[in-house]
């Protein structure tokens, strides 16, 4: 597993250095860590799914799979490399980020005038902000969840995982 935000909640507003080394809670909500998935994803023997809970209907999940899934080291900020979606997941949101390099509070990475990171409370490889938000702040200025999902765009949780190919 990569990540997975069980309750929106800001846990994910971390740090660039916590989220190099990876981190967690009691509560099931986990990072794998930047360095560890860089070193995991450069080899190219793993694809990418993300499963996603509805909020609006929580016994609906949806799934977004990527066959090709890399993550840079950190000299190259963790920039991201996917394609080859398919899924029941609706619009291919995660897509949009193809090509960015990871962002936190403390680090700007993104395309947009601001800090997304800061803005929504999470780091996440940000374009001009997020289609896909999984570690982004649910709540009543921003929100997590992934565009155009069919059960309702926002989430009650998420997760990340790495798949052999």
């Amino acid at each position: 597993m990569i990540q997975q935000n069980v309750n929106g909640s800001g846990f994910f507003s971390r740090s660039w250095a916590e989220f190099k080394v990876g981190f967690n809670d009691t509560g099931g909500n986990f990072w794998i860590g930047n360095d560890l998935l860089s070193q995991l994803t450069l080899t190219g023997r793993y694809k990418l799914k993300f499963d996603l809970q509805s909020r609006a209907n929580p016994s609906n999940w949806y799934y977004a799979h990527y066959n090709t899934f890399r993550v840079s080291s950190e000299a190259y900020h963790y920039r991201l490399q996917v394609a080859g979606y398919s899924g029941n997941a609706g619009y291919n949101s995660f897509s949009y980020h193809n090509g960015m390099k990871f962002s936190t509070y403390d680090r700007d990475n993104d395309r947009s005038s601001g800090n997304c990171a800061m803005r929504h409370y999470g780091g996440f490889w940000y374009n001009n902000c997020f289609y896909c938000g999984v570690n982004t702040l649910s709540g009543y200025t921003t929100v997590n969840g992934w565009y155009r999902l069919p059960g309702g765009s926002l989430l009650k949780s998420s997760r990340m995982w790495l798949q052999c190919k």
